[in-house]
């Protein structure tokens, strides 16, 4: 974080670089995407397509992680505001 007053992208890029992501296929065209962080926390979420035939597991990670990383931008700032008013 910067002077304890704002998140960086380096800052929420070095989390996500230090989780360890998995991918797992439920049904036939969702993918449920996990970030497990250094800390041990989870961040789940899924994504999935209309038809069976487009699934493609990649794309799946691909989305899954974009909201991961917005999930953890929504965190680490309620983590922020906490510290910066004091509050726990």
């Amino acid at each position: 974080m910067n002077e304890n007053t704002s998140l960086t992208r380096e800052y929420i890029d070095a989390i996500l670089d230090q989780a360890t992501v998995t991918v797992t296929k439920v049904g036939k065209k969702t993918a449920v995407v996990t970030a497990t962080l250094r800390n041990g926390f989870e961040i789940t979420t899924t994504s999935a397509c209309v038809d069976p035939c487009n699934y493609d597991e990649a794309e799946g990670k691909r989305i899954g992680l974009q909201r991961i990383e917005d999930k953890l931008w929504e965190l680490e700032g309620y983590r922020l505001q906490c510290a910066v008013t004091g509050e726990p």
